[in-house]
């Protein structure tokens, strides 16, 4: 019998990339916009896996079964405490919240103001909340360099909704933005082992945190 599973987030990206991850289980996924859930979090954590926790507490209140993920952007070329470092806050800088194109006008001339290409990464955090019970991963460092990438001035005219910043961002290897990346335009083979066991990784805990079976 499917596990009915929350995907606490209004984001069509990481629903889709939840759903990907868990193919092979059988779960059946529910949005927010399904239970009609409005409310949200407040999240005052310091780091995306804080941020993930607080907001899996939080759905948990609605559903059994949660899933919810937190991201930061960092900019190598700024020092952690700058207060341009986008970190948890990417969607909201200055703290004004940003639509998909605004996201994208304002990292563009972020980016612009620093060379017109800077260094990038994100920190990846995720919670699940099942039965009362809140467990939590965040990325290693390993990971996290094998997926840095470039982040340009220069917009690609695609878009991925709910991941504006694919259209600004670049594989540093091949050059390609991620908007118009094709699957074999990835990766080293080192990095591609990396992310592939980081991937592993990370589907073996939702599966027993959320106490799936295939």
């Amino acid at each position: 019998m499917a596990k009915k599973v929350l995907i606490g987030t209004t984001n069509p990206s990481k629903m889709r990339r939840f759903r990907d991850l868990l193919k092979e289980y059988s779960v059946e996924f529910y949005t927010l916009q399904d239970l009609g859930i409005i409310d949200e979090p407040e999240e005052t954590g310091t780091t995306p896996e804080e941020n993930a926790i607080l907001k899996a507490k939080f759905y948990g209140k609605y559903f059994d079964r949660v899933i919810c993920n937190d991201s930061g952007l960092y900019f190598d070329e700024l020092p952690l405490n700058d207060p341009r470092q986008p970190g948890l806050h990417v969607r909201t800088p200055q703290g004004t919240r940003l639509d998909d194109e605004q996201m994208i006008s304002y990292y563009a001339s972020l980016v612009h103001e620093l060379g017109g290409r800077v260094l990038a990464y994100y920190l990846d955090g995720i919670a699940v909340y099942c039965g009362g019970k809140i467990t939590s991963m965040m990325e290693n460092s390993d990971a996290t360099r094998a997926s840095a990438f470039y982040m340009v001035d220069s917009p690609s005219p695609n878009r991925h909704p709910g991941w504006p910043l694919d259209s600004i961002s670049l594989n540093r290897r091949t050059m390609t933005y991620f908007v118009e990346q094709k699957e074999n335009e990835t990766n080293t083979t080192q990095e591609q082992i990396i992310l592939g066991e980081y991937r592993k990784r990370l589907i073996a805990f939702l599966a027993k945190a959320l106490d799936l079976e295939k």
